[in-house]
């Protein structure tokens, strides 16, 4: 059985609609913003839902994988390492998780210390592999009092170059979630700025991870390229059932 206790085909059409949908969505929105659907990937963020449907939505082409917590992301990338999955973990990172987190994940998009580049790079080097890291910033002066994490806009440069500089480490580009209850699209605006600022000197950090279920569209307008989608893809969150 799959999530909520569905047949693997029921819960794969229920999947291949919604991710039909979304790829709607993105399509309308690209062409409202005279911008390419190729320009835009796609994490599904399965939180809360067990690996039977990471494996479902990669039968249907869907392979970056979101997570957001390290002790359900670890035994599920365990679970599912046969396939070709990349994992982006996109949830606030305790230093302490960083080794763990490291031995999985391609990208971090949570990145918003200097003690976290230094735990993740030192992680990375022991592992012998090669993480793309994002800055994530904050947009709203409540985040840091809600604990969603992000380094202030006037700190992100020098964490920039700090990942950039760091072995075993790639810098990867930006990452922002829109303050809750408002109008995305300042917030957003003003992290397409700020990832405009940080190309100058880092050419190739082209990422800007921004939208989810509610405000892709907006994301997309303001120039995402990759959205974090969890609730419009997988449904309502739930405790995992293998």
């Amino acid at each position: 059985m799959t999530a909520g206790g569905a047949a693997p085909r029921e819960r794969t059409a229920e999947l291949a609609e919604a991710l039909a949908a979304v790829r709607a969505r993105i399509a309308a929105a690209c062409a409202a913003a005279g911008r390419d659907e190729r320009e835009i990937t796609l994490i599904a963020v399965t939180k809360t839902f067990p690996a039977s449907d990471v494996r479902l939505l990669a039968g249907l082409g869907l392979t970056e994988v979101g997570e957001n917590r390290d002790q359900e992301a670890r035994p599920k990338a365990a679970e599912c390492a046969d396939l070709p999955l990349t994992w982006h973990f996109v949830g606030r990172l305790q230093t302490n998780k960083a080794r763990a987190v490291a031995g999985y994940a391609d990208v971090v998009h949570s990145v918003d210390r200097s003690r976290l580049v230094s735990a993740l790079s030192d992680a990375a080097v022991r592992g012998g592999r090669t993480l793309r890291c994002l800055v994530q910033v904050s947009l709203d002066e409540e985040e840091a009092a809600q604990g969603r994490g992000g380094a202030a806009p006037d700190a992100v440069p020098g964490l920039a170059d700090e990942i950039a500089g760091a072995p075993g480490l790639r810098l990867g580009g930006v990452m922002a979630v829109a303050p809750l209850g408002a109008d995305p699209v300042p917030a957003f605006t003003r992290l397409a700025r700020i990832a405009t600022e940080i190309r100058r000197n880092h050419p190739d950090a082209r990422i800007v991870s921004a939208g989810m279920s509610g405000d892709l569209e907006q994301a997309i307008a303001c120039g995402a390229t990759h959205l974090r989608v969890g609730t419009a893809l997988l449904g309502g969150r739930r405790a995992i059932v293998r």
